[in-house]
């Protein structure tokens, strides 16, 4: 179905009202911009009003986009940043919001899925068993010292600082 062409002021109206129900960020909304045809210059004038009036703001989405990955999605860093590069985040945005995310909350999320994946998955051996779940982790975009981390805690007490039970292995 093609789109049709908008005027500068309708679509200034129509993604405020889009911005005012979600987060969205910059590409996103010249992304639209483009498919409605508007010129550069328009949706230049409407990003600078859009980003003035605080509906858009890369920095407030790239924060809610990397919570909302990890605790619904069970993301890691390294699949949110990626989410993050291809919205056209910048460097440092996408940096200061990884950087700043809990570390007991970002693992919070890895125990319990290492945990659920260890009772599916059938290996001769635990090494073979680790590898399975290293590989898993890994694609869901967490890093190799979490991940090492969380199944090093086996042998450990039930306190160490992955905090998965003993009795109850990943």
């Amino acid at each position: 179905m093609a789109t049709k062409k908008i005027t500068e002021r309708e679509a200034l109206l129509r993604l405020s009202a889009l911005c005012s129900q979600a987060e969205h960020c910059a590409y996103e909304m010249t992304e639209k911009m483009q498919r409605w045809e508007l010129s550069e210059e328009e949706q230049a004038r409407v990003m600078e009003r859009l980003t003035k009036d605080k509906f858009v703001d890369d920095e407030r989405f790239a924060r809610v986009f990397a919570l909302d990955k990890i605790r619904y999605n069970k993301w890691g860093r390294r699949k949110v940043e990626q989410a993050l590069w291809l919205k056209r985040i910048d460097a440092n945005i996408r940096r200061t919001v990884l950087d700043n995310i809990d570390e007991e909350e970002y693992l919070a999320v890895l125990r319990p899925l290492l945990k659920s994946k260890r009772r599916g998955i059938r290996a001769a051996s635990n090494r073979e068993m680790n590898m399975k779940l290293m590989r898993f982790a890994m694609g869901r975009g967490f890093g190799m010292d979490e991940i090492r981390a969380c199944l090093d805690c086996e042998d450990e007490l039930p306190d160490c600082a992955c905090g998965i039970d003993n009795d109850d292995t990943i």
